[in-house]
């Protein structure tokens, strides 16, 4: 169990580095990287306090700062993601796309005064100091070694591959959308959940990582082809009446890429998920390095 303790407490020490060292370029502004890299660093101090002391009070302030984080990285995510598929339109379509995309520039922006608001707040800084005391105290949850069972620490990779390979098994084959993005979360889960286990396994996680991120990724450009079509029809909408018929062709060839890149990642992503699995069971099975 003390190496499961050791690593919990050195991952919150981890993350609560991370967000300190980005917090004043994520203020700033210039490089998105720095939000995207805390929001990261939330999302990983959740997946290791679950394997710690319970700590429901944390794991909420965590979740709140994620939700500011998460606002503007998304945007990020969109405006470039929808600028990227317009590669190759005509100067006047380039135009067109900038218009249309003005409303999520202007939520960009609302979205960066309240995240800057947050990280400039009493409450995000005791949020970091308690996120460093939970990194001294951490607790691991009781997973004890058997003949049957792997280590410990390898036993906190368990769950979230049981869940991920149930979920996946409950898809038809022709998930809906929102399914194929549940599944994504679990992926992501179970990522995280391997990367604090490294230390026991460490070529065998690395194998693990490397197919989840890939697995994850496929289903992260699906969700974000699904999201960006809702978008541009919502952008649409929000011009009104007497668009011009230059933005409307631009967003319709936008939506025609996007449907392709969601069609192409639908056939990805049942063979990447195997390879997770073949990965996942590798650990399992007390295999030398």
């Amino acid at each position: 169990m003390t190496e499961l303790v050791e690593q919990v407490r050195a991952r919150l020490l981890a993350q609560a580095e991370e967000l300190t060292t980005r917090t004043e370029g994520a203020r700033e502004g210039s490089d998105p990287e720095h939000v995207h890299q805390m929001r990261v660093a939330v999302r990983r101090a959740r997946a290791a306090l679950k394997a710690g002391l319970p700590t429901p009070g944390l794991d909420a302030e965590l979740k709140w700062l994620g939700a500011s984080l998460g606002a503007v990285r998304d945007l990020d995510v969109q405006l470039d993601s929808l600028r990227a598929r317009a590669v190759g339109f005509d100067e006047d379509e380039l135009a067109a796309v900038e218009t249309l995309l003005h409303g999520l520039v202007v939520q960009r922006r609302a979205a960066r005064q309240t995240m800057r608001r947050v990280l400039r707040s009493k409450r995000y800084r005791k949020l970091l100091d308690a996120l460093r005391e939970a990194a001294t105290s951490a607790t691991a949850v009781p997973v004890e070694d058997t003949e049957d069972e792997p280590p410990a620490l390898i036993s906190v990779v368990r769950k979230p591959h049981r869940k991920l390979m149930r979920a996946a098994e409950a898809l038809g084959e022709n998930p809906p959308d929102d399914d194929l993005h549940e599944l994504r979360i679990h992926g992501k889960r179970l990522r995280y959940a391997a990367e604090m286990a490294e230390p026991a396994a460490r070529k065998r996680i690395k194998a693990l990582v490397s197919a989840t991120k890939e697995f994850q990724d496929v289903l992260g450009d699906h969700q974000d082809a699904v999201i960006a079509e809702e978008t541009i029809r919502g952008l649409l909408t929000d011009l009104g009446d007497g668009v011009p018929v230059t933005v409307v062709f631009a967003a319709g060839r936008l939506v025609e890429r996007e449907r392709a890149r969601k069609a192409h990642c639908r056939t990805q992503w049942r063979p990447l998920l195997t390879e997770v699995d073949l990965a996942a069971q590798s650990l399992f099975d007390r295999a030398p390095e």
